[in-house]
């Protein structure tokens, strides 16, 4: 099986275009606990998609990886004060990582 520590870059990607993508309105925002969730969904939904036969382990230390590498990323520092509440709900229910990143659109 590859390298599950490649897995990074997606998120990091997928975290700074939704943050540009976003524009600020008046509507209510995630909350920092939501930015984190959203962070989790995104990581399990890469994982699973590009290792689908991996190890609860082996996905559990990617999305750690993941984690932690998005926490440094400016994009995900700002999700709180961009990422739409309405935007959150479609991104929690998305069943893909593309169908994720179109409701950070």
């Amino acid at each position: 099986m590859p390298a599950l520590k490649n897995v990074a870059v997606p998120v990091a990607a997928a975290i700074a275009l939704a943050a540009l993508a976003v524009l600020p309105g008046c509507t209510r925002k995630a909350s920092q606990a939501q930015c984190d969730q959203l962070l989790e969904r995104y990581a399990s939904l890469v994982v699973t998609e590009k290792y689908p036969d991996a190890s609860a382990g082996q996905i559990s230390a990617a999305q750690q990886d993941v984690k932690t590498e998005a926490r440094g990323d400016d994009s995900f520092k700002n999700c709180s004060s961009q990422v739409s509440a309405a935007e959150f709900e479609c991104a929690m229910r998305a069943p893909t990582p593309d169908a994720f990143e179109k409701c950070l659109e």
